[in-house]
């Protein structure tokens, strides 16, 4: 009997490490490690405004615009491959949308809906994302050089257009708000979750000094980030792309003789990553009713450090969405903190941001090589 139980005990404890071990080699524990410590941090220093209805609103905003890029930065990474052009393709792609609203469609065809504006920019940006992919896969070129170029083409595109198109001026505001009666307006730039809120209000904790309701829902733009983050941790997890995926990043030579598409793969990543911006962008567009070719400035780095905080390694085969989704609400959280702490000087963003993207680069690293067994 005092056997059985000692070995039912020692199982237990080998299981127990087991369980640990498996823990700790996750490419997401060390992100959502991060992610703790600042949430605890922040809870000390300004809970009371980081942690109130409207204080959680302004951070879901700023985690769930550079979330969506992310996903799409992550996707690439774990293929093997960067896009720097991301940043650009979101200047690109509100330029768009706002001159078709404002102006009308080209050669004269008529007004523009946002529904239109939409279609035909993500036509646009689509096409963009498959000529990077096939310069990428028919040229052998990196793809850091390919995106780099096409930040620069599309960036300078974007300015010229709008200093062309109006009036010298690289701004365009003053677009009507569509999204108080055009549906495709809303789910880009209206509000979600506004029942969860409702509720809060109902129980007394969602209330303005005047009595009334303080927040009325989140940014739609939260609701596109948990959908694409829901859709592309389903495929990396559980389909055949996802493995397709994977192996297109630890190694290609080896994932095509097993008839794994790669050249399709990677060209159906940089389109996606080209959709993912779009979707920011429109999510800004209609928002806020105006669109600036400094849109999307630096945001393909900021989206791939989040990916490599979230445990995406460099060279591909390993990563994770889960991951991503820690690292954008640590950037976004330290982003927005200097709206909350006085005392922290906004450029230490840019500090920590460096200091954090080179620390998770080693862990990820030593994390890879633990599971691969140093390979």
């Amino acid at each position: 009997m005092n056997q059985d139980a000692s070995g039912r005990r020692e199982a237990d404890r080998l299981k127990a490490e087991s369980g640990l071990r498996t823990l700790i080699r996750r490419p997401e524990i060390g992100s959502f490690s991060g992610m703790v410590v600042i949430l605890a941090f922040l809870a000390i220093v300004a809970g009371d405004v980081v942690f109130n209805p409207l204080g959680i609103k302004n951070n879901l905003a700023i985690i769930s615009q550079l979330g969506i890029i992310a996903i799409g930065a992550c996707l690439l990474m774990i293929a093997g491959e960067f896009d720097l052009s991301i940043g650009s393709m979101i200047g690109f792609a509100g330029m768009s949308m706002a001159m078709m609203m404002k102006w009308g469609l080209p050669f004269g065809l008529g007004e523009a809906t946002p529904l239109t504006a939409f279609l035909l920019t993500l036509a646009m940006t689509l096409a963009i994302g498959c000529i990077i992919g096939n310069i990428v896969v028919r040229s052998g070129l990196s793809s850091f050089i390919v995106t780099l170029a096409f930040l620069f083409i599309l960036r300078g595109l974007t300015e010229v257009s709008f200093r062309e198109f109006n009036d010298g001026s690289t701004q365009i505001s003053g677009l009507p708000d569509f999204k108080q009666d055009d549906f495709v307006a809303y789910i880009f730039g209206g509000e979600a979750f506004k029942w969860i809120f409702e509720l809060l209000y109902e129980i007394g904790w969602n209330v303005n000094r005047r009595g009334e309701q303080w927040v009325g829902g989140l940014d739609a733009r939260v609701a596109w980030w948990i959908v694409l983050g829901f859709i592309t941790y389903v495929v990396l997890a559980k389909t055949q792309l996802g493995n397709w995926i994977y192996a297109t990043g630890d190694n290609k030579e080896s994932a095509r003789a097993n008839g794994v598409p790669v050249r399709q793969v990677k060209i159906g990543l940089f389109m996606f990553t080209a959709f993912c911006a779009t979707i920011f962008a429109a999510c800004q567009v209609f928002d806020t009713n105006t669109a600036d070719a400094a849109k999307g400035n630096l945001k393909e780095l900021e989206a791939i450090a989040a990916a490599v905080v979230g445990g995406t390694v460099m060279t591909g085969g390993f990563g994770s969405i889960v991951g991503v989704v820690f690292g954008a609400v640590i950037f976004g959280l330290v982003q927005n903190s200097v709206f909350y702490i006085s005392w922290i000087d906004g450029s230490y963003y840019r500090v920590f941001l460096g200091t954090v993207l080179l620390i998770a680069a080693f862990a990820n690293e030593n994390i890879r090589k633990r599971i691969t067994g140093g390979i």
